[in-house]
C-alpha cells in the first residue's frame, strides 16, 4: 500500500507518521501538501498532529478548507482508509468525516505524557491485531482533546460500535473517556493519542506497531 501523509501549515507530526508507516511498517509513503488537488496513486491517507494553520478559530477548522481535503473526503466516501491523530482527528471532525467535536481540555492546560488507553473494539480494520480490552501505553500531546457529542450521537456511536479507544484515566474531560472513534463504515478513524510515537521500546512503547499492522493487513491493495 502507498500512503499519503498530508502536510498542513503548522503540522509537526508528519515526520513521525511517515517514519511509522514507511520505515517501521514497511509500506510506501510520501508527503502530500495541503494545496495539492489529487491523491491519485495512493491507497491510504494519514493526517498528522500539530497545529494546522496555527489552530486559529477552532483546531482543524481552517485545515478542512484546504484543497487536499476535497480529495480526502472523496477517499473516505470510496471506503479507503483515512486516519487522523491528534490535530488530524480534529480536522476529521471539522470536515464532517467523523461525528462530534474536540473542545479545550477540562483542565484548560496542555497535556503531554504517556497514558494508558484501552482497546474497547478490536473488531475494526485499524485494531484487529490487538486483543479485546488490551491496554496500550500511548503518548498524548494536546490542549483541545476533550471529545464531545450530543446524546443522540453518543447513542449511535455506542450502538454501531464506533468507539474504539478509551482513556483508562480521563486526562482531558472527554465524554465517556472516549479517545478514538470510527465512522459508521469503519474506514475512517480519528484518535487523540499518537500510535506513531509508540513504535520502538527505546522510545518508551511499541504499542503502536499493531495499529499500523492492522491497517496494512485489513485494507490491502486498493488502487485509486
Amino acid at each position: 500500500m502507498k500512503f499519503a501523509v498530508v502536510v498542513f501549515p503548522g503540522s509537526n507530526c508528519d515526520l513521525d507518521l511517515l517514519w511509522a508507516i514507511k520505515d517501521i511498517s514497511g509500506a510506501e509513503a510520501e508527503y502530500v501538501r495541503h494545496d495539492a488537488t489529487s491523491l491519485a496513486g495512493f491507497d491510504g491517507v494519514l493526517l498528522p498532529g500539530g497545529f494546522s494553520y496555527g489552530d486559529y478559530l477552532r483546531c482543524g477548522a481552517i485545515a478542512r478548507f484546504s484543497n487536499i481535503m476535497k480529495e480526502v473526503v472523496r477517499f473516505a466516501n470510496e471506503g479507503k482508509p483515512v486516519f487522523g491523530t491528534c490535530n488530524g482527528f480534529q480536522v476529521l471532525t471539522e470536515a464532517g468525516l467523523l461525528p462530534g467535536v474536540l473542545k479545550r481540555n477540562e483542565s484548560l492546560h496542555f497535556v503531554c505524557k504517556t497514558t494508558p488507553i484501552t482497546v474497547v473494539n478490536n473488531q475494526t480494520k485499524f485494531t484487529s491485531e490487538y486483543e479485546d480490552q488490551q491496554v496500550l501505553q500511548l503518548p498524548i500531546a494536546h490542549g483541545e482533546g476533550n471529545y464531545y457529542c450530543d446524546e443522540t450521537t453518543l447513542k449511535e456511536l455506542e450502538e454501531n460500535n464506533q468507539i474504539v479507544f478509551k482513556y483508562v484515566e480521563n486526562v482531558n474531560g472527554s465524554l465517556e473517556n472516549i479517545a478514538g472513534i470510527t465512522n459508521k463504515a469503519g474506514n475512517v478513524l480519528g484518535m487523540m493519542p499518537h500510535p506513531e510515537r509508540a513504535m520502538e521500546a527505546l522510545l518508551g512503547s511499541e504499542d503502536g506497531k499493531k495499529f499500523f499492522a492492522s491497517i496494512l493487513k485489513n485494507f490491502g491493495k486498493v488502487t485509486v
